[in-house]
């Protein structure tokens, strides 16, 4: 079974407020499955333009990635990384071939 992925490119735009977001996803992500494979980081644009920030969320199907995306508990903290941030997110099922 493919797993599923949370692609985020973010330019954080008060860092404090957006602290406030990032303090209460591990938690939210962890409830369904789902693990951090890149947090920020050392990054280079090679192709087109990058947002200061970039993140990849590894859950163990689509499903659980959808799931996680649109639960109450990562709604409940959405609205502190829409005021505190600029950004870009997609759900996508991995390739499993």
């Amino acid at each position: 079974m493919a797993k599923g992925y949370v692609i985020a490119r973010i330019d954080v735009d008060d860092p404090e407020a957006y602290a406030l977001y990032t303090a209460r996803t591990p938690e939210a992500i962890a409830a369904f499955g789902g693990r951090f494979l890149v947090r920020g980081g050392a990054q280079r644009a090679a192709e087109g333009a990058a947002r200061g920030r970039q993140v990849v969320i590894e859950f163990p199907d689509y499903a659980a990635a959808c799931a996680f995306y649109d639960s109450d508990a990562y709604r409940a903290i959405l609205p502190f990384a829409w005021a505190a941030s600029t950004r870009d997110l997609v759900l996508v099922e991995g390739f499993d071939g």
